[in-house]
């Protein structure tokens, strides 16, 4: 998993309330396992035509936020069926964070797993958000920050143990695996007064 320290990026604007998995990655995508290459797949309802171009009233198609790497959303994102492809295509398009004033929990803990930053803030900061379309926005994770190109800081909620698997780039597994040291020791020990007691 890619460290997520801070970032610099330009927002898109996806101003739809209640986008479903199903919509950040059609079902006909959930075929593969593999994490790379679903970026294509990434709203292909809406972002081609039926003849498989580019459909260009679509927000992700404009020039400006081509490159964006944060997704401003609207409310109740990421809702339906739990998919970690809806992540992982995100993440493959370019995405580092979605902003919005509330976030799904399976999405949010899926995206959390994958190093996909959710921030979650309140209506104002939103509105905000929503009036200033492809501003460029700072992201502290370490101070759980998001900046406004004024410097305005709105702090957003993160759970400590999420926070300190993104900052070092590891997943739950990947976190057990670095204490593995210390159970072993942790073992060895207890294993020892089990014996002797």
């Amino acid at each position: 998993m890619e460290k997520f320290t801070t970032l610099e990026g330009v927002a898109a604007p996806l101003h739809i309330i209640n986008v479903d998995t199903d919509m950040v990655i059609p079902k006909q995508y959930l075929k593969t396992i593999k994490r790379t290459g679903l970026g294509k797949g990434l709203s292909s309802e809406r972002r081609y035509k039926d003849d498989g171009s580019e459909n260009p009233e679509f927000v992700l198609n404009k020039p400006a936020y081509r490159k964006a790497k944060i997704l401003v959303a609207g409310d109740n994102f990421g809702w339906g069926s739990s998919r970690e492809h809806a992540p992982w295509a995100l993440l493959d398009y370019g995405f580092r964070a979605v902003v919005s004033t509330t976030i799904a929990d399976i999405f949010r803990n899926n995206s959390l797993k994958n190093g996909l930053l959710p921030i979650v803030v309140d209506e104002q900061a939103h509105a905000w958000l929503v009036q200033h379309p492809g501003a460029s926005l700072q992201i502290d994770l370490q101070a759980s920050t998001l900046t406004l190109p004024d410097g305005t800081a709105v702090r957003f909620p993160i759970e400590a143990f999420a926070r300190y698997c993104l900052l070092n780039g590891v997943d739950e597994l990947g976190f057990l695996l670095q204490q593995s040291d210390a159970i072993v020791h942790y073992e060895k020990v207890h294993m020892h007064e089990h014996t002797h007691s």
